[in-house]
């Protein structure tokens, strides 16, 4: 039997309010959360329609299958996905066509798939486990007579073929589901190595990845018990619907020993050209069903927003930054600041999603932005603020140009021996301190706002 997935009724109302012009298809996403036994779908939304895309009509192929821009889709894909918190991500696609392109329909469907998978799992951090479902949906639905076909295509098998899926509309899905929250200090030092973009971003991800492994091995506290394999929350009613959520406070015990290296461990030296610095106070939060959900994969959910809004906000910041091609003209001596995540719900579900809001931006631009990528208005006093002010720590960069002083070109060494010099655990609930190397050349911050 085919997996089965439970679809709050607000996506039933928004699928069925999607228009196709006569003759063209639609594409959208479908987001929401999985869990072995069954998935759970709390969000649709169309992809906006590219500024050009008038012109594009009068060079139409032989059909409008033809003529979906996967790069586009895609492209729409990784920026929701960015906008999701911890728990949520993108389970697949809808696609809107008229009668007679229903039998291609699921090929074009099984090409974007692939491509958006492709998309969103590049720029991730985290690790796949053996329990994560690699099974994404495809909706199909006919313009005319409004029938869907729900299939599922495993994204992990190239020579995969879709298997029928069970697609079932209920009442408040997600209305109960527990949120967990958890405020991380991060202090994190990236060298860099040579001048070029290219450079600066591998550079970048290498750090983030070290630090990234840190989290996922961290130990997780949730309403401050060890998050194991017993049941996130015990003594639950069965088959009593509730609208109220229960928000859990997450902690999260890292170390920075590493005992899985050898005992011989030997330092790295390299030349480097300048560092990069991550400081400051994040808010992660996370979802999670209410089917039973162990405590283990609620710390898993909250890990992973932990990773990825420190991976979205660099990667954010540098894309902003590094616009000279070949080169890290963009990161200019000075101060300048990262965005900071701020929070707006999602109608009718009673969860929420995220953005980043850069200093020169306000909450009118955040509202425009949510319209664009999500499809929904909303008003700006709805839009939450205050969870990373810069009371604390003021988000800035700060660069100084090495290249100049050779007094300065200095070796780092990153190093020891874990036998010998042992760690203290910390909590990153209270700190995260990851220092990737140490250096004696000019270093530019990049901070987070508390």
């Amino acid at each position: 039997m085919g997996r089965s997935y439970f679809v709050d009724e607000a996506v039933e109302k928004y699928l069925g309010g999607v228009q196709a012009d006569p003759g063209l298809c639609v594409t959208g996403l479908l987001a929401g959360q999985s869990s072995p036994q069954r998935d759970f779908v709390v969000l649709a939304v169309q992809t906006p329609k590219r500024e050009s895309e008038e012109q594009l009509k009068s060079s139409r192929g032989a059909s409008p299958l033809d003529d979906i821009d996967v790069e586009w889709v895609t492209e729409h894909a990784r920026q929701v996905s960015r906008m999701l918190p911890g728990g949520l991500c993108i389970l697949g696609l809808f696609l809107v066509t008229p009668p007679e392109l229903s039998k291609d329909a699921q090929n074009t469907l099984k090409r974007l798939i692939f491509a958006m998978d492709k998309c969103i799992s590049k720029g991730r951090l985290w690790e796949l486990t053996e329990e994560d479902v690699t099974d994404r949906v495809t909706l199909h639905i006919c313009s005319k007579t409004k029938k869907t076909v729900c299939k599922t295509l495993d994204v992990k098998d190239p020579k995969t073929s879709a298997k029928p899926a069970d697609w079932k509309y209920q009442t408040g899905v997600s209305s109960s589901w527990p949120m967990l929250t958890c405020s991380v200090e991060v202090d994190l030092q990236i060298p860099l190595i040579g001048s070029s973009s290219d450079n600066t971003d591998k550079c970048m991800k290498d750090g983030l990845q070290r630090w990234s492994k840190q989290i996922e091995a961290g130990n997780c506290l949730i309403s401050g018990r060890q998050a194991d394999d017993s049941e996130l929350i015990s003594g639950q009613k069965k088959n009593v619907k509730t609208n109220n959520r229960q928000t859990l406070p997450a902690r999260i015990l890292v170390s920075d020993e590493q005992p899985e290296l050898d005992e011989r461990c030997s330092a790295l030296v390299q030349l480097c050209s300048g560092s990069i610095r991550v400081r400051g106070v994040v808010h992660c939060r996370a979802y999670i069903h209410n089917n039973k959900p162990k405590a283990r994969h609620a710390a898993q959910a909250i890990k992973r927003d932990i990773i990825n809004t420190v991976s979205s906000r660099v990667e954010m910041f540098l894309e902003d930054l590094l616009i000279s091609e070949g080169s890290r003209k963009g990161l200019c001596t000075g101060q300048q600041a990262l965005p900071r995540r701020v929070f707006a719900p999602m109608p009718f579900s009673g969860l929420s999603v995220c953005d980043y809001m850069f200093p020169d931006e306000s909450t009118a631009d955040v509202a425009e932005r949510l319209k664009e990528m999500l499809d929904w208005d909303t008003a700006e006093e709805d839009i939450d603020i205050s969870l990373e002010s810069n009371q604390l720590f003021s988000p800035e960069l700060e660069l100084t140009d090495s290249h100049s002083d050779d007094s300065s070109k200095r070796v780092i060494s990153e190093i020891e021996n874990p036998q010998i010099h042992k760690t203290p655990q910390y909590y990153a609930g209270v700190a995260v301190a990851a220092a990737i190397a140490l250096l004696a050349t000019a270093t530019s911050l990049l901070y987070f706002s508390e």
